[in-house]
């Protein structure tokens, strides 16, 4: 099972979701170490971010949820950044901010002594 490596804003964000939202992204989480491959309407890919990354998409009465993800990393399932959406699109702002976690994620995954 690969394990799952949080950037800490990413982290940090989620643990402000409603509970059903946590749960949700965890179980999703959960399964992706697992070797599980998520689709639509859960999951999506965001070539936008990254080659490679994912989209989780969690909804529930209070709104909507996402989180960038990575699976391909040898290292583990790779959660670089969560946000409440607002807006139908994905707004540039959030990609950006995904393109940077993710880089500074693995920046830290590399001086650590991981691939």
């Amino acid at each position: 099972m690969k394990p799952a490596i949080f950037h800490a804003r990413a982290r940090k964000a989620i643990q402000l979701f409603p509970d059903a939202v946590r749960s949700a992204m965890g179980q999703s989480i959960w399964d992706l170490q697992r070797g599980i491959k998520l689709s639509m309407p859960l999951s999506r890919p965001m070539a936008s971010v990254t080659p490679g990354a994912e989209e989780l998409r969690i909804r529930d009465a209070s709104g909507i949820y996402r989180a960038f993800y990575y699976a391909r990393s040898t290292a583990g399932i790779l959660v670089f950044h969560a946000f409440a959406k607002k807006s139908q699109k994905t707004p540039q702002t959030e990609i950006e901010t995904g393109r940077r976690r993710y880089q500074e994620l693995l920046n830290e995954i590399q001086s650590r002594g991981h691939s």
